[in-house]
């Protein structure tokens, strides 16, 4: 595995540089920590600033490389993950309000938008990793998801939980309500839901994770904020998906940002695989017979 840790030296990119120590450690992970300035004037106390960083992942068993640019943040960003095929790059996050579509440093949505890897917002004072949460939508899109959770969660030696949140029925389907919250019923299934989350379920215990299946009704936000706090979890996983065109950049879709905005815990957002064939035409017709 190889990791990206990026830093401007602020206290925001500790929390990133602890984070991805925490991984890079139970991973033996390849490590690169990149620092950015914008002026560089400051390149030499960026430069002194990482090696206190890189110290504290030598401590952790880390023995990362140090890159540091001057530039624009992002456009930096774009160009290291360009230029080598990272596993996944994480970056701090700065809180700039509680009101608005982005609560956040702007950066940090726009850093999600733009690059390939997967993009893991350190949040939040994380000492361990042992417990993650995994929105799964219940469809196969989410797994190159799955399939990094997987991964992380062996190496942390942590646990996994596959969320999934219907919309809440009226009233007279509470039969059905209690049917698809029996999740041992649902898993034995033949339905789309049961069929993805079984496999998902599978593919993570292969791999040697812990995984439990959750099913909630409700607002998909609130839910997931909910199973998040009383689930104590250190890590919720959540994805995005590339845009159609001949630009590349991906789309961060409300649940997704909504996430960020809220949580005070580190948040992994994880690309979305390219759709089959079999894919984009059954959603195609589901589009056309919704327009009947």
């Amino acid at each position: 595995m190889k990791i990206l840790i990026c830093s401007d030296g602020t206290p925001p990119a500790d929390s990133a540089t602890r984070l991805g120590g925490l991984l890079a450690g139970a991973s033996r992970a390849e490590t690169t920590l990149l620092g950015i300035t914008e002026k560089r004037a400051n390149e030499r106390s960026l430069r002194d600033a990482l090696e206190a960083e890189a110290q504290s992942l030598r401590a952790q068993g880390v023995s990362p490389q140090i890159v540091v640019r001057a530039g624009e943040p992002i456009r930096q960003i774009l160009k290291e993950t360009s230029t080598a095929n990272y596993d996944l790059v994480v970056i701090g996050s700065r809180q700039r309000g509680t009101t608005g579509r982005y609560w956040r440093s702007r950066r940090t949505y726009e850093v999600v938008k733009s690059i390939p890897p997967p993009v893991l917002v350190a949040i939040g004072e994380c000492t361990r990793l042992k417990k993650f949460l995994v929105c799964t939508g219940g469809k196969e899109f989410i797994e190159d998801a799955v399939q990094l959770t997987g991964r992380l969660a062996a190496a942390a030696g942590a646990s996994v939980t596959l969320l999934h949140v219907m919309a809440e029925p009226p009233a007279i389907y509470a039969d059905l309500v209690r049917l698809e919250e029996d999740v041992n019923q649902l898993l034995k299934s033949n339905s789309e839901l049961g069929i993805n989350l079984r496999g998902q379920k599978e593919q993570l215990e292969r791999l040697g994770v812990p995984t439990e299946v959750h099913v909630r009704h409700g607002l998909v936000l609130y839910q997931v904020l909910a199973e998040t706090r009383t689930g104590d979890y250190d890590l919720t996983v959540t994805g995005s998906s590339q845009a159609r065109g001949v630009i590349r950049h991906y789309i961060m879709g409300d649940l997704t940002r909504s996430i960020l905005n809220h949580a005070n815990w580190p948040v992994l957002i994880v690309r979305a695989g390219q759709p089959t064939g079999t894919e984009v035409f059954w959603g195609f017709l589901k589009r056309l017979f919704s327009l009947q």
